[in-house]
């Protein structure tokens, strides 16, 4: 049962990192100069889906409170301030996506409010990644840091990194689900995005390396680690392959799966610490009374109904919005 409810939190931050990363990928790329058509165009893109992909991260929130109470407790605890202004970030964007087409003189104000929002939110689910790959200080189950235990130059560097991260994502997003300037534009950056990224990978390494992180003995002791990177870099060849062919299919598919093989590396590492070298698996579930209870409810009924919803909404609004200026 707790094997269980391990991929079932696994699966949901992986879809939440996939599907709000595209659409907080696109509000980050809403802080660049553009046109008011290209901005409606690029809105319309996740019109149909923003609000459902948020949900995901409450999927994620509700698992951690009902099957790992210890790590909810630890995690929150250590990330009071990052959460605050990561839920202030997207009720921002949200409140910004509804009023700015109700609004003339000031949409200026909701068009930077839901660029800022998205910026916010995506930095610091960042920073958070960040500390806990880094490390929180943890003794007896109980958080020892501080306020400001989670902030580092490293976690810092995976908050920016996050965020060049999403944005590719929601370029290539509107690279497949938009046509003509919108399109163009986007696939334009894509590049510039791509590099950036790079250019964070190499740095955290080196950080990680110079810093001794104890994720990188777990590499050394589980060769089979270094299948993810392959995978990533073999992704990122088709990536540039059809950026190059002016394919607008494959780019998203591609840097998905370069989230993919990222998710996959830092959770093998992981494993078996919920909070990494602190808390295991084991230490953070609960009783299985209270697994199997939330199992006939949430696991057997209410997260394959999310995962339908997810599907036919994907399947409804496939393939490209044919209008330039969208109604949302």
């Amino acid at each position: 049962m707790v094997t269980f409810w391990v991929a079932l939190l696994a699966i949901s931050i992986l879809i939440y990192l996939l599907l709000d990363g595209f659409d907080l990928g696109v509000g980050i790329l809403f802080l660049l100069p553009n046109s008011e058509q290209r901005r409606q165009a690029m809105l319309g893109a996740i019109a149909p889906f923003w609000d459902g992909n948020e949900t995901w991260l409450v999927v994620t929130g509700v698992i951690l409170w009902g099957a790992f109470p210890v790590v909810y407790a630890t995690v929150l605890s250590a990330f009071y301030l990052p959460v605050i202004f990561m839920l202030l970030g997207l009720i921002l964007r949200g409140v910004a996506f509804e009023f700015r087409s109700k609004s003339q003189r000031s949409r200026w104000v909701w068009d930077l409010s839901f660029g800022l929002g998205s910026l916010v939110a995506s930095f610091m689910q960042g920073v958070m990644v960040g500390a806990l790959v880094q490390g929180l200080p943890v003794v007896d189950g109980q958080y020892t840091g501080g306020v400001l235990g989670w902030l580092s130059v490293f976690s810092v560097l995976c908050g920016v990194g996050l965020c060049l991260g999403y944005a590719l994502l929601g370029a290539c997003w509107l690279v497949r689900k938009r046509g003509g300037a919108v399109r163009d534009l986007a696939r334009s950056q894509i590049p510039v995005l791509a590099t950036g990224v790079l250019l964070f990978l190499i740095l955290v390494f080196s950080h990680a390396l110079i810093q001794h992180l104890p994720i990188l003995q777990r590499w050394i002791e589980r060769p089979y680690l270094f299948l993810f990177p392959a995978i990533g870099a073999g992704a990122a060849c088709m990536l540039a392959s059809s950026i190059l062919r002016h394919d607008d299919y494959w780019p998203f598919h591609m840097v998905s799966l370069i989230f993919v093989s990222a998710f996959g590396t830092l959770a093998l590492s992981f494993w078996p610490y919920m909070v990494p070298f602190a808390i295991t698996i084991d230490e953070a579930a609960a009783p299985h009374a209270s697994l199997a209870f939330m199992f006939w409810g949430e696991g057997l009924f209410i997260f394959p109904l999310m995962l339908a919803y997810v599907a036919i909404g994907f399947r409804v609004f496939r393939g490209k919005f044919e209008s330039e200026t969208a109604r949302y």
